[in-house]
């Protein structure tokens, strides 16, 4: 356990935007403490919180002592995650037709893989149309919308700047994140905060479809947080061909936007859907308590 706590904190001191691995670890923690417990016959029972204030070092196990078949038992379990974690991409678009009706209008923003494959479930028992946001600086909404075309769905692009003008005519926002924080905000990408705010203002639903492991124990909400935000090269905002006057400006090129959870309706995972009062459930079951903060 030791080792796999090492291992999160030098992720986390090398790559504090990262949430993927840690997650994964910290569910691998919580994998070996459960096999631990049931091994040695103590079942983990929900404490009350008196007997959270009076538990002395004595109540606590130590995962000191050698077990038998423990071994085994948390590699049969963690070959059990990593099938969870393979099929978890089809589970979600399996649930594309109970979201997706006929004739609607969705929008979604830039590029996401699970997005993309949600779509394209949707799409071979439903006809609907499908406004992709282009996402600059890095337009990755282009590519977005060429390989829905290609699956016969009906695509427009549009400028970020229009997204207000056209969110009247959406019935559905669905977007990917980068991570789902304990609050039940985002880390998504930047310019999504925007079209979660005109959705709220025409009451458009937003969904957000997100694997279990991008769920993150921790608190970061501030977009000027060292551990929440990265600045990519100005270059893709303003081309180095501009000459004399790039000495005279600052250019900042955020990654990330922060969406408070008042602005997303849904959560899609392969568990089913979930509002963003339940996070704190999910990442009950999904980590220990005592591994939060590491």
């Amino acid at each position: 356990m030791n080792l796999v706590k090492t291992r999160i904190q030098l992720v986390r001191e090398n790559l504090p935007q990262e949430a993927t691995a840690p997650n994964i670890m910290r569910h691998i923690l919580k994998v070996i403490r459960e096999e631990y417990q049931s091994a040695s016959k103590k079942k983990d029972e929900g404490q009350s919180l008196h007997e959270l204030v009076t538990s002395t070092p004595s109540n606590v196990l130590d995962y000191s002592d050698s077990l038998i078949n423990l071994r085994s038992s948390i590699l049969d379990h963690l070959t059990e995650y990593k099938v969870e974690l393979e099929s978890s991409s089809d589970n979600i678009a399996a649930q594309a037709l109970e979201h997706i009706h006929t004739n609607e209008i969705i929008l979604t923003v830039g590029k996401s893989n699970t997005v993309e494959k949600f779509l394209k479930r949707a799409a071979k028992d439903r006809i609907f149309n499908v406004i992709v946001v282009e996402g600059a600086p890095l337009y990755a909404g282009h590519t977005m919308a060429a390989s829905l075309a290609k699956s016969n769905i009906q695509t427009t692009v549009i400028a970020d700047s229009a997204v207000f003008a056209m969110m009247s005519r959406v019935n559905k926002v669905i977007i990917g994140t980068h991570t789902v924080l304990a609050n039940g905000g985002l880390r998504a990408a930047s310019g999504i905060h925007a079209v979660a705010l005109a959705a709220k203002h025409y009451s458009v639903p937003v969904m957000v479809l997100s694997h279990m492991y991008k769920f993150c124990p921790i608190y970061v909400g501030s977009h000027n947080h060292e551990a929440f935000n990265v600045c990519a090269s100005p270059a893709n905002v303003i081309p180095y061909a501009f000459g004399p006057i790039l000495d005279k400006i600052e250019v900042n090129n955020p990654v990330y936007d922060y969406v408070p959870p008042e602005l997303v309706t849904l959560f899609i995972s392969h568990q089913g859907g979930n509002s963003p009062s339940y996070v704190y459930r999910l990442l009950s079951e999904l980590y220990h308590q005592d591994d939060y903060d590491i």
